[in-house]
This record gives C-alpha cells, structure tokens and sequence, in this order.
C-alpha cells in the first residue's frame, strides 16, 4: 500500500511538468493549450488507476480525485470537464462494485476545483496553502461519504486504509497545488516578458532613429536597430569600433566628453555634432541615457541618434526668413562676404532697385559718398562687436536722388556661433525730416496765432540783450494782457475766444516794425520785443510809449466775431533795457510787474516799470525769508488778551502772536500774515503758537491762582484740514503736560465750511481729549444750522464787527440778540469780542451776554504782564479788571 501511494505521488509531481511543457508548447494557443491540459489531466487519471492499491476487487484508492480537482482549479472548466470524462469512461471501463461510488466522487473532485477556481476568480477566497487545505478536506470528505455505497465488508477494509491515504494526500494535494500555481504564475511571467520584448522589437524597429550602447572611452557596444541601406556610413555598420574613427578629432572628443558628463550626472541629456560622409557633412542630435547592470560593471549610455541636416536647415531657412520679411520695412539680406542674396519689395520701392538689379552685388552700390570711410569702419565694428548697428545714413536711389535713411544692420550666426547672414533694414526718412522741421516751428511758434512762443521770445530776448549791449543800442519790451478776458469764453465760447486772439495777432503784427517781435505767452497774454531804439534815454522813453499807446488804440478797436461786435481792452507794461546791468532773466518779469501794475490802476492803461514795483517784490520776499528765520530762531511769542466773566473776573485770555523783529520790535500779525500765507507759513506759526499756549498752560496749573485759567488760540483754516493735525495737538499737549480741558481752538465760521464732515470728525476726535472749541467772528458766514448743531463746540464768539456798532445800530443788536438766543439754545457759551467801551459791556449784559474781551479791560499783552495784574492774596482780579455795576 504504501508503494502504491508513493507511486502516486511520484505521477503527481510528473503531472507538474507535463503540464509546465505543455503551457510553453501551447503558450500563444490558449484553446489548445485547454485542450491539451485536459487531455493530460484525464490520462494521468488513468494512470493514477491503473497503478492503483486495490481494497478490494473493483474498490481502487489513487489520486485521481486530485488530479481532477487541480484540472478544474488550474485547467478551468474546458479542461476539468473534459479531464473529468477522460477519467469517467476509463473507470467505467475497468469496472466493479466501485464503479458507482468512483465516479461520483470524480464528479465531484471536478466540481470542487472549478468552484474554488471560480470562487478566488472573485475575491472571495485567495490560492494559497489555507483555500489548497480546505479543497483537500473537502475531496476526502466526499470520497469517506462515498464508502457508504459500498457494501459493508468492503466499506469496513477501506475505512482501515482511509487514514493513511489521507495523511499522504491531503500534504501531497496542497504541494500539488502549490507547484502548479508557481508553475502557472512562471508561465504568466514568462509570457508577459516574451510580450513585451516583442512589442519592444516592434518599437525599435519602427523608430527612424539608431538606438546606440556607447561606453565612456567612445566604443560601440551595442547596436539596437540597424541603419537602413540608403545610409551605408552611420556609425551602426561599425560596431566595436571607437567614436575617433567615425568622427572628427575634435567632434568625437565633444560626445565622449558629453557622455561622460551623462554618466556623471545620471540624468538624459541631449548633444548635437556633425559627421563628414560621402553625401557631404551630416548633421546629428543623440539624447543619451546613462545605463547601468552591464557585465563586470561597465559603464556606458544608451543614445538615441537621429539624422536632423534638412531640420538644420530648414531651421536656418526660417530665422532667415522671419529676420527679412516679418517686416514693413524695405530688407536686405547677404551672405557672410556681404554679397546681396534676397530682398524684399519694400526694398524696391523705397530705393527702386528690382531683386535681378541687385542679386549679387554689394550694398555699395548704394552709397551716396557723403559720408567717409572712417564711418563705414566705425559701423562694421559695432556690428562684429555688438552684432548689431543702426543710425541715420545718406544713400541713393537708382534714380540718382540723394535721401536720407534710416538703417538698421544684424548678424546671423548659426548654431556654431559663427556668423552666416547679415540682414539690413532700411527706412526712407524723408518724410520724418520733413515732420522734424514741423515739430521745430511748433515747439518755436504759437499754434493758434503763428507767433513767437516764450521758448522763442526768450531766444531773441537774448540775443537783443547782446546786441545791446555791445552796440549800446537801447531795447524795449512790452507785455500785454487783455482785461477780462475770461468773460469772453464764458458769454460766447472758446470759439470767440480764439477768433479775438487771432485779431489780436494781427493788429500787433501790422503796428510794429520787420525787426521787432510779437509773441503769444499763453492764454491772453501777448509781449512785444522792440530792438535798436534811439541812444538818448529821453527820446527812447517818448518813442516806446507812442508806440504803446498805438497798440492800444489798436487793441480797444471793436472785434468781430460772427454777425457781433465785442469790445476788449488791454494792460501794458513797459521795460527798456540799454546796458550789461540789469538781469535778462528779469526782464520779462519786470515787464510783467509794470502790467500787473497797469491793471491795479484801473486797466486799459499803460505803465512803465520802476524801481519801486521791484522793491516791493523784493521786500515780499525779503520778508518771507526774515518770517523763516524769525521761526528758526523762534522769534515769535504770544501775547494775551484777558477774557472776563461778569461775575468770575478773569476766566482766561485769548493767545495773540507777535514777531519780536530783531531789528523792527514786536509786530503784530497784520505786518506778516499776508506774506505768511503766500508763502505757506501760517502752518508752521499756528504749530509755534500752539505748543507756547500749551506750555503756557503747563506753567499755570503750577500756580494755583492762575490753574482754573483758559487758553484760545486761532487756527487757521488750513491747519484743521491738514493731515495729522489731531496727531500733532495730541503729541503737543502729551509733551507740554498741559491740561486739555483749559485748551480752546478758536475756528472762524467760514473755514467749517470747507468741508464740514471731515471738520466734526477731527474736532469729535480732539473733544474726546477734553479740548474745547470756539466759533470765532461768528455771524459773519454763512453756517447751516443743521451743521452747527452736529459740531461740538463749547462757544460762540460774537464778532467784534457787531459790538462795535453798539448801542446804536438796531441791527447789530438784533443780530447780536440772535447769537445770543442761539447760543443759549444750544447750551453753548457765548462771549463778545472787540468792547471797548461801558455802553457796549453794558449793551451786551441786557442782551444776555455775560462773557467779554476787548480793550475796555485790557490789551494784548505778554503773560507776565497779565500774571502781575492778579491780586496775589486772592487770586481774584485786580481794580483794573473790575466790572462797574
């Protein structure tokens, strides 16, 4: 028996190869490698039967079932089935009283495997030792079910050699198993390589391209698809030879050099180098790819090389052809030794050369000779140097005429550097010379009118100055400007505007002399350039001014303008230069000056310039330098004019600056104000004069006859409109220490109206400080009332224009009544400004208003001063600051 058994096991393992043969002879036939694998299976059956341990006459006990269950497993369907009939009519065949129970259980051997094949088809269950196990424990445990068909001796002698068959089997059923899966996945492998190297055959064998192994000392070690025949010299008919015997020293050192540098890198790179053969010099671009696994270590690139003269030169074609004819411009294309091989019809026309004219010729056939050789050599510098050069030039057109041009020359290099074309674009100019000249009447001319510009008016101002003063020949120049003007355009249009400024030109032009000069300064504004007047300065006066006043009989003539007559008037002023003495870049200032001068006196008239008009200017200047230095040295201080309550006594002071002139004592603000502003200092005075009241503040609350005072102080109307002034009262006040709640901002009514949201807003902004403000010379514009209800303000002041008028203007009084009513009923506090008499303080007591400043109490004076007038023993006010009942 146990022969018997390791027979059979001997045929499973044959099985294996048989069925291992038969995958690679039938590997690309799968119907017949199904056929062929159940015809196997179904003959070793028959075997495993034949060599069988017999239990009893027509009982067997082989490994048949196991054989199926692999058919059905590894075979599939086809071949289990067929296996399974193979096996089934051969044991009918034999016969016996097993016959029944065999070929049941061999039915369902078959049914097993392909069931477990269809199961792990699914997922449901993997091939592995576990899914072989229960495949054998469910066979055997169908072959013990089937000993019930057998008769009762017979069943009892096969159940004693059950367990030892088992115990073989199942071991040898799950091997089985586990051979012919390796078996199996091998063959998939296998067929899978034998796949790919198939389609890698068809791959490189459809690329154009030779597929190279190169080595890093320049040999071929491997030639993966051949040249075709039309290509007898590529480098794949030598294999074993090196690159220097293909290549040029120098081109075969350039691969070996790049092949290195790809083996060194690890990464693909690509090289393009020529090859000298029969059919003339071949271009070649190689991609390399470091490759790694050869024999002994050998180190070596895969290179896909690829023939690319015709794209080398197609290339070279199409730069060619996009540096000539991308262009508007007439183009000339030449060879490297300056020989004309295309141009374009642009180039026809502007030089009237046909391409057949010009094909092989130099460009000097279109030189003008007027420029010198030393120019030419200049140009083919910067063209082999820069490769490039471009600039005006004279050439000739076939018909002889001269033009000038504007040309522009590149160089062409090919992929080796070296230069192989130049290309030249030309542009006729002469319409661009022609615009320049119209560009220089413009930019010397008037546009409307056609006279003199400033730019030219200056010219010819200097140029009458030099004469001048060397031929000692007096000068004149006039200014004119025509009075209102700007009604004109207003009433009937710019149209008019321009059709009187024309008439203008002309009356000018017709009333002065061939060598004098009309100019148009700009807008209404005209001057008049007289030269070589008489010497004496008398007779030179008199002419000058008969010749004004002709201009202006002649420019208070009526104009016309359409079907209407409109009347103008002028202003002249009038300067004579005759020496080296007076400054010419003053001279049309000063003839400005004596015009402004004109106008001040009533207009239509004429005024000479003097001396005086410019010492105002330069005293208005002068000023607003000492204003500059007077803050650098900190000139400027306030003084303080006391406010009184009816009741309190001195409640505080208004704070007034003053400029302690060095050399003209103390001013009051009436003497610099106006040049302040001008010039765009009054921001710099308020900050002065802020931060003294702050620090003045800071000195009271130190004393405490003086610590319940208040401060005002004026802001004018930039300064609260101004970026950063919250920050900048806010960092005083911080600095100085001084008590925001005795800090009043007095702001005149007309300045909130700028813009008044932005005003509530910084005012809002400094009020959460605790500052508080004042409207000053209030009733004096023209404030909304909604407006004056949102500002948050603590005081109104009553404008001194108003209380001076007192007792006797009932309208003053009314208006003060009304400020007085308003204030109440905003619950703001109101004071008075500007009472110099009893009658006024008393005026203003009846009408309700309780608070005063003026002169009737005290003037203007420095903090001392009003620190002295205080009674020391009780911080109340002194007899001089008594109100009378």
């Amino acid at each position: 028996m146990i022969v018997s058994f390791i027979e059979q096991a001997v045929l499973l393992l044959a099985l294996c190869w048989l069925l291992t043969y038969n995958v690679r002879l039938w590997g690309g036939r799968p119907w017949a490698r199904r056929l062929a694998s159940g015809l196997l299976y179904g003959a070793m059956t028959g075997v495993c039967m034949w060599n069988s341990y017999a239990v009893a006459p027509g009982v067997l006990l082989d490994a048949r079932d196991v054989v199926l269950a692999m058919a059905g497993l590894f075979g599939g369907p086809v071949a289990g089935v067929l296996a399974g009939l193979v096996a089934v009519a051969y044991r009918w065949w034999l016969g016996g009283v097993g016959a029944p129970s065999g070929i049941l259980l061999m039915a369902w051997a078959t049914g097993l495997g392909i069931g477990l094949r269809c199961i792990i088809g699914h997922g449901w269950l993997k091939l592995n030792i576990r899914s072989l196990l229960l495949l054998s424990l469910l066979l055997f445990a169908g072959e013990r079910l089937s000993y019930l068909l057998l008769p009762t001796e017979i069943w009892l002698q096969a159940q004693s050699v059950f367990m030892p068959m088992m115990s073989m089997l199942v071991p040898l059923t799950v091997l089985l198993g586990l051979v012919l899966q390796d078996a199996q996945n091998r063959s998939q492998t296998e067929q899978t390589l034998y796949t790919s190297e198939a389609r890698l055959r068809a791959i490189t064998g459809a690329i154009p391209d030779q597929l190279l192994v190169i080595d890093e000392e320049g040999y071929y070690l491997e030639v993966a698809s051949a040249p075709p025949a039309s290509r007898p010299d590529a480098p794949v008919r030598h294999r074993g030879q090196r690159l220097q015997d293909l290549l040029s020293p120098a081109e075969a050192e350039r691969v070996i050099v790049f092949i290195r540098d790809t083996l060194a890198r690890n990464s693909s790179h690509s090289i393009v180098y020529r090859l000298d053969s029969s059919e003339g010099c071949k271009v070649y671009e190689g991609h390399a790819q470091a490759l790694h696994g050869l024999p002994k270590g050998q180190a070596a690139v895969v290179m896909i090389v690829r023939d690319i003269t015709e794209r080398v030169k197609a290339e070279t074609e199409l730069r060619v052809a996009a540096a000539a004819f991308e262009s508007s411009q007439g183009m000339l294309i030449t060879d490297a030794n300056n020989r004309i091989l295309r141009v374009n019809r642009q180039f026809t026309d502007i030089t009237g050369y046909t391409p057949a004219e010009v094909m092989g010729s130099t460009p000097n056939m279109l030189s003008s000779g007027r420029h010198t050789p030393e120019f030419y050599r200049h140009m083919w510098y910067c063209i082999q140097d820069t490769g490039n050069w471009q600039g005006e030039i004279y050439n000739k057109r076939k018909s002889g005429e001269v033009y000038p041009q504007w040309l522009s020359i590149s160089s062409v290099n090919n992929k080796l550097g070296q230069v192989s074309h130049y290309v030249a674009a030309i542009s006729d100019i002469s319409q661009r010379k022609a615009d320049e000249q119209q560009i220089n009447r413009l930019a010397f001319y008037d546009v409307l009118t056609g006279l003199a510009n400033r730019r030219l008016l200056e010219e010819r101002l200097k140029q009458a100055y030099v004469l001048s003063s060397r031929h000692r020949r007096p000068g004149a120049l006039i200014f004119i400007d025509l009075d209102n003007f700007k009604d004109i355009n207003d009433l009937w249009g710019h149209s008019a505007g321009d059709q009187i400024l024309l008439q203008v030109a002309q009356r000018l032009n017709k009333a002065i002399r061939e060598t004098d000069t009309v100019a148009r300064l700009g807008g209404d504004e005209f001057a008049v350039l007289l030269t070589d007047w008489p010497h004496q300065p008398g007779e030179a006066l008199d002419q000058l001014k008969q010749m004004a006043e002709r201009l202006l009989d002649a420019l208070l003539q009526p104009y016309s303008f359409e079907q209407h007559s409109l009347h103008r008037s002028a202003s002249l002023g009038l300067v004579l230069f005759d020496n080296d003495q007076q400054p010419l870049d003053e001279l049309l200032h000063q003839a400005e000056l004596a015009m402004y001068q004109a106008k001040a006196e009533g207009k239509r008239r004429l005024c000479f310039f003097d001396t005086e008009m410019q010492a105002s200017v330069t005293r208005r200047l002068q000023l607003e330098k000492d204003i500059i230095r007077g803050l650098e040295r900190g000139e400027f201080v306030i003084y303080l004019q006391a406010q009184l309550g009816e009741h309190q006594g001195l409640i505080g002071a208004e704070a007034l600056v003053r400029w302690q002139h060095p050399e003209r004592g103390v001013l009051a603000p009436g003497a610099f104000i106006e040049a302040a502003e001008s010039a765009g200092l009054m921001g710099r005075i308020d900050s002065g004069v802020l931060r003294l009241a702050c620090e003045q503040l800071a000195a009271w609350s130190r004393q405490p006859e003086l610590a319940g005072l208040t401060l005002s102080v004026n802001l004018s109307a930039a300064e609260l409109y101004r970026a950063g002034f919250v920050e900048e009262v806010q960092d005083v006040l911080a600095q100085t220490g001084a008590n925001p709640a005795r800090l009043k901002l007095e702001l005149t009514e007309s300045m909130l109206l700028s813009d008044m949201p932005i005003a509530i807003a910084r005012m809002r902004a400094l009020k959460d400080r605790g500052v508080r403000f004042a409207v000053d010379d209030f009733g004096t514009g023209y404030s909304s009332l909604l407006y004056l209800q949102q500002l948050p303000l603590d005081q109104l002041k009553i404008d001194q224009s108003f209380v001076r008028a007192l007792p006797d203007d009932n309208n003053s009084l009314e208006i003060v009544r009304t400020i007085i009513a308003l204030a109440r009923s905003l619950r703001m506090e109101v004071i008075a400004e500007g009472v110099e008499t009893q009658a006024q303080r008393q005026t203003l007591l009846a009408s309700g208003c309780h608070l005063y400043q003026g002169y009737l109490f005290a003037r203007p004076e420095p903090a001392q001063v009003l620190e002295r007038m205080l009674s020391p023993a009780h911080g109340q006010p002194a007899s001089v600051f008594a109100l009378e009942k």
